[in-house]
């Protein structure tokens, strides 16, 4: 019961009005640079990773740019980032493919949760005066783990173990 009380206890919070001293995206435009750090069962493997923010000629549109360069991979993804209700701070990732992602912003970071096939995606991107950090952990859903509280009303709570992280501190150019 306690979790139950807690999720609710966060979810009250969530109609207020957020007050930020930053105007997002506006004050983090840029190019930032740096080593992304991929972690997983078979250690840690580290490649050159760029994140594009830049303004567009439409109001609440944004190009929004990950490059990951290597001697294996190199690959530029150009989605867009588009105003869901500013004031709220919910924002999409368009991929320019159909696929729409929704994104949080609040506390200087974009925040969002995602599944595909079969794996579940949480990713952070907190913004700072002259760098970023970049961070998406991936979980595979059927490795999910199940535990019971031994409260009288009892909770359920499904844990999806971390398969890999993602990490990178990225500077402004």
């Amino acid at each position: 019961m306690r979790i139950v009380t807690s999720i609710i206890f966060l979810v009250s919070f969530i109609g207020f009005s957020q007050t930020n001293e930053t105007n997002f995206p506006n004050d983090f435009f840029g190019k930032y640079k740096g080593k992304l750090n991929i972690t997983n069962a078979n250690g840690i493997q580290q490649i050159d990773m760029e994140f594009h923010l830049l303004p567009t000629d439409t109001i609440g549109k944004y190009q929004y740019t990950i490059i990951y360069k290597s001697d294996k991979i190199n690959q530029e993804r150009k989605y867009t980032l588009l105003e869901k209700d500013k004031s709220k701070g919910q924002y999409l990732v368009d991929e320019n493919n159909g696929i729409l992602l929704n994104c949080m912003y609040a506390n200087n970071a974009l925040y969002s949760i995602f599944e595909v096939q079969g794996g579940l995606l949480t990713t952070t991107e907190h913004f700072y005066k002259d760098y970023m950090d970049f961070e998406i952990m991936y979980s595979v859903k059927e490795k999910v783990e199940k535990s019971l509280s031994t409260e009288e009303d009892p909770t359920e709570v499904l844990s999806y173990p971390v398969i890999s992280i993602q990490k990178a501190k990225l500077y402004k150019e």
